[in-house]
């Protein structure tokens, strides 16, 4: 495994700030757990949750995530955040390993190579006390991760009960008080997953004896009216180049019970965040929120495509990040997570990983090798393979879809509920929308898109000879990163995308 090359950050401080400093590595160094002059560290995370979902980043569903929104404008916001990868196991592992899946052995649903280390086994060495709340099993195994305290989804109403999420949280920062350690909690809330509040999937898996928190309250349910189809879905407004996608009722309330969803797991940040500041540590932690990848929709999750892999990354730090701030600059990714929280925390680097530390970013600082982010895809939760990989800018995204061949028929989990139902009933009607349910099921080997006029990749500009340029750079920047990161695809990129190319 080649180690990539590292940026290091140097902070520069006078006076009390400095002396706060070298105390804090001094502690890491020592091993001493104690929490003065320690950061603490609260990663929120939610499941499925689209980067567009939240008022802040311009949801127009009504009142849809008040308290994320109000955690934006105490913090930083980052418009150009991705997951490494768009579904749940690999896309944790990646964040607490800092490594890319073919290299932390997370390809799929599978545990982490027992020699990769992680965050975890580093906060526990310099004396932090570790919690995870739900999502347990998507960090495995479970000896690498070091966890002090674990309240599994079944304590915290399968994942979905803000109350629970707040009982949980006191609880876990009174033991941190208590026994005068630094913290590190990662509050793992379920919501958006399917079943969506108020589901007939939901519906379903209470009749089959699933747990009583599948159907956990909500605190607003929407209606079809309210809410606001993503432009790669079927609409009415959804016009591209001259053509209309109809708008079809059942994608509309199948949003309805997602956005309902949305706002049960804004509650639960709200309450975990109540807990942080009943604790009197509000002020001396590192928060941290994004989602694990996409809503389970057709185009979104499990894909390479940029409404997968966007996710809202918001951070917030009192003392070290300016309150109200958006980075709109510079692309951060699911790997650079782990080196940002070393980093921020005094202690030392993990050698050979393949993130970098973005605490720069919080201090303003400008990094002109941050212009874009790689992305990948190998194996849904059924054990299907589809390797897919991405190279994203600013302006473009190039995808290699490697499994596509004419034949092969792509299966996930969005497909199960109503939305995809909805477009393939509607392409026996409509020419467009059996052209988008075509290209979902069986790809093409390559996409290239202008996500700056084109958001939604609608249009693939594979075959344009006017952006030839670009996409022989971007097969070219994607071939030079899967060599660098020993990519067992690489060769066979080679072969068949640059057969007369770099060697």
């Amino acid at each position: 495994m080649r180690p990539l090359s590292r940026l290091t950050v140097c902070l520069l401080v006078s006076g009390p700030a400095a002396l706060g400093l070298l105390r804090a590595r001094a502690d890491a160094a020592s091993g001493d757990g104690s929490a003065a002059g320690r950061v603490n560290v609260l990663l929120i995370t939610a499941d499925d949750l689209n980067y567009d979902s939240l008022g802040v980043t311009g949801c127009k569903v009504p009142e849809i995530t008040p308290n994320i929104d109000r955690l934006a404008s105490e913090g930083m916001r980052f418009e150009h955040a991705h997951v490494t990868i768009a579904v749940c196991q690999p896309s944790r592992s990646v964040l607490m390993t800092g490594l890319y899946p073919h290299r932390n052995g997370a390809k799929g649903f599978e545990p982490i190579r027992t020699d990769v280390p992680t965050l975890q086994e580093s906060l526990r060495a310099a004396g932090y006390l570790n919690g995870i709340m739900a999502k347990v099993g998507h960090l495995e195994p479970g000896e690498k991760f070091c966890w002090d305290t674990v309240v599994p989804a079944e304590q915290l109403g399968n994942g979905r009960d803000p109350d629970l999420y707040y009982r949980h949280a006191k609880s876990f920062f009174e033991r941190a008080r208590n026994e005068n350690r630094a913290f590190f909690l990662m509050a793992n809330s379920q919501d958006p997953h399917r079943p969506f509040a108020g589901s007939e999937q939901e519906a379903n898996r209470a009749n089959r004896g699933r747990p009583a928190g599948d159907a956990a309250a909500v605190g607003r349910t929407y209606k079809p009216e309210e809410v606001v189809v993503p432009g790669f879905l079927p609409d009415q407004l959804a016009l591209f180049h001259r053509w209309t996608l109809p708008d079809l009722p059942d994608i509309r309330t199948e949003l309805a019970q997602y956005f309902t969803s949305v706002h049960r797991c804004d509650q639960t940040v709200g309450r975990v965040l109540e807990a942080l500041k009943e604790s009197g540590s509000e002020q001396n932690t590192l928060v941290m929120f994004l989602s694990d990848n996409g809503m389970s929709f057709p185009y979104s999750k499990t894909n390479c495509y940029p409404a997968g892999t966007r996710t809202p990354w918001i951070v917030r730090w009192p003392g070290q990040v300016k309150p109200g701030t958006v980075d709109k600059d510079h692309f951060i990714s699911g790997i650079d997570l782990t080196p940002t929280i070393l980093e921020a925390a005094g202690l030392k680097p993990i050698e050979g990983i393949d993130g970098r530390s973005f605490v720069g970013l919080f201090r303003g600082e400008k990094d002109d090798s941050r212009g874009g982010v790689f992305t990948y895809f190998f194996q849904t939760s059924g054990r299907n393979d589809y390797p897919m990989r991405a190279f994203q800018t600013r302006k473009y995204i190039y995808i290699w879809n490697p499994w596509s061949d004419g034949k092969t028929l792509f299966r996930n989990e969005p497909q199960s509920g109503l939305t995809f139902k909805a477009m393939q009933e509607a392409a026996k009607k409509d020419p467009a929308v059996a052209a988008r349910v075509k290209l979902f099921l069986y790809r093409v080997p390559e996409e290239f898109y202008d996500v700056e006029k084109d958001p939604n990749a609608l249009r693939n500009l594979v075959d344009d000879i006017s952006v030839k340029d670009e996409i022989t750079r971007f097969r070219g920047e994607l071939f030079r990163h899967m060599t660098t990161t020993d990519d067992p695809l690489a060769e066979r990129f080679r072969k068949e995308i640059l057969p007369d190319g770099p060697k």
